[in-house]
């Protein structure tokens, strides 16, 4: 199994890709500390293999309190998953001539403050193990390949590119401790945060030749997951600073209007 007896923290692991990891690496012999906004009766059970926790990622003691339980319950952590993140467009993020103060911060509270603050808090408990570890985030291809017809969120795609910036600048400075940190780029991918693109005949239209993978389709959360288990995994061992595309063809291919 990949990540046999790897303790890992899934920041974001309540719906989506998240979720689909906690499956996943609990199948590839993972303990999982997931952390997500809120419980529902559709998750899985908290066992041996798993606890939750929720609460707010924007806000550093929610963080803390995951470490808290990893080791409590599972003496180290080897890595961290962050998938937590989402649309800014209810706080006003859009195009930069219509974007408002507030849809910019609260937009980077949502995606990048949230990544800083748990890579900051894991690379602190990584340090102080002297044993390796790997962190995975998880931005978006919108950072770096826009697609402005019907993706127009200047704040998100910001963010997004802070993730990959900062993922970047500490891989290099954490090198020398062992401690490996890589970026997954998706493409649209089926989650609630797409439901708006989902809903949208043209969209999704659009997306068969923007997407053209697999006859051309929206991404599912398990085309994510796989990626993710390997770079936490010892398998992946000599790799750092990588971001990582997993976007069905998105930054190779114009799309069709």
């Amino acid at each position: 199994m990949l990540l046999k007896d790897k303790n890992i923290i899934i920041a974001g692991g309540t719906s989506g890709i998240g979720l689909a990891a906690v499956n996943y690496f609990i199948e590839q012999g993972a303990n999982v500390v997931s952390i997500g906004k809120s419980g529902d009766e559709n998750l899985p059970h908290a066992n041996t293999q798993l606890q939750w926790l929720f609460g707010d990622l924007r806000k550093e003691e929610t963080i803390q309190q995951a470490i808290k339980i990893c080791i409590d319950h599972y003496k180290t952590i080897d890595g961290l998953l962050h998938v937590a993140g989402g649309s800014g467009r209810t706080f006003g993020d859009g195009p930069l001539h219509e974007l408002t103060e507030e849809g910019w911060e609260k937009t980077f509270q949502l995606n990048a403050t949230s990544n800083m603050l748990t890579n900051k808090a894991i690379i602190n408990v990584m340090m102080h193990q002297h044993h390796a570890g790997s962190i995975v985030n998880i931005s978006s291809v919108l950072a770096s390949h826009p697609s402005p017809h019907y993706f127009t969120t200047h704040a998100y795609a910001a963010a997004k590119a802070a993730i990959i910036g900062l993922s970047k600048s500490t891989a290099a400075y954490y090198a020398d401790k062992n401690i490996r940190i890589n970026v997954i780029s998706p493409g649209l991918v089926d989650t609630q945060m797409s439901s708006r693109a989902k809903s949208n005949n043209a969209i999704m239209q659009f997306i068969q030749t923007k997407q053209p993978l697999d006859g051309g389709r929206i991404s599912h959360p398990n085309d994510i997951v796989g990626m993710a288990a390997f770079l936490l995994s010892d398998q992946a061992r000599f790799i750092t600073g990588q971001e990582i595309l997993i976007d069905g063809g998105w930054s190779i291919s114009d799309g069709q209007f």
